[in-house]
């Protein structure tokens, strides 16, 4: 699809369930755009802006996958980080407050992709933001993750279950929202009927729809 026309300065947010494909889709979304794609290296921007190593930062994933923090909603970040004099400096907080930062800088500085970490919540108020979700079936899911990665299927719908807990979790904690409902996206697809190309090709039509001329 040609990508003509888009407004000059956008962002996607992309959610993803496990095993969708969601990856692959922002990749090649991005590329179709000529746009910067930030997944991971999002742990070591913010780790860069904080002088906090990024060890810690994917440590504190982890801590929280472990805690009953999740119980608790959270309003989404608002702008503020903890001084390194502080002693809450390298909280679970904190350290969600750093790569929300860093989001919202990369979000104002050019259009790009970004891929989980709560962006769509994050960005909730800049002008130019399309938020995106990519799902697939429970099956489906599955069998991708069992191939992708040479596990059993036992293994990867245990896979698929855990990392989806997690990813509503994590995203109702820190900003009181539920991960994956079409009320909060602003177009949701299906990898089961998609290809990963088809699926950018929508985006891109949606982006147009919204933002151009």
């Amino acid at each position: 699809m040609e990508v003509g026309f888009i407004m000059e300065h956008f962002v996607v947010t992309l959610g993803r369930s496990c095993g969708s494909g969601g990856v692959e889709v922002g990749r090649t979304l991005a590329k179709k755009l000529g746009v910067e794609y930030y997944d991971s290296k999002l742990l070591r921007l913010a780790s860069d802006d904080s002088g906090i190593s990024e060890e810690l930062f994917a440590r504190a994933d982890e801590k929280l996958k472990k805690t009953l923090l999740f119980k608790v909603s959270r309003k989404s970040y608002g702008g503020e980080v903890i001084p390194p004099e502080s002693a809450d400096f390298t909280s679970n907080e904190n350290l969600y407050n750093y790569q929300a930062k860093v989001i919202r800088s990369l979000a104002e500085q050019s259009s790009c992709v970004i891929i989980g970490r709560c962006g769509d919540s994050i960005l909730q108020d800049f002008p130019g933001l399309l938020r995106v979700f990519i799902s697939g079936s429970y099956d489906k899911c599955a069998a991708r993750e069992a191939e992708d990665h040479a596990i059993k299927l036992k293994a990867a719908y245990e896979k698929v279950d855990r990392i989806n807990k997690y990813r509503a979790d994590y995203h109702m904690y820190h900003t009181g929202k539920v991960w994956g409902h079409p009320g909060n996206y602003d177009i949701c697809l299906s990898t089961d009927h998609f290809t990963p190309e088809e699926c950018a090709d929508l985006i891109i039509a949606a982006l147009h729809a919204r933002f151009g001329a």
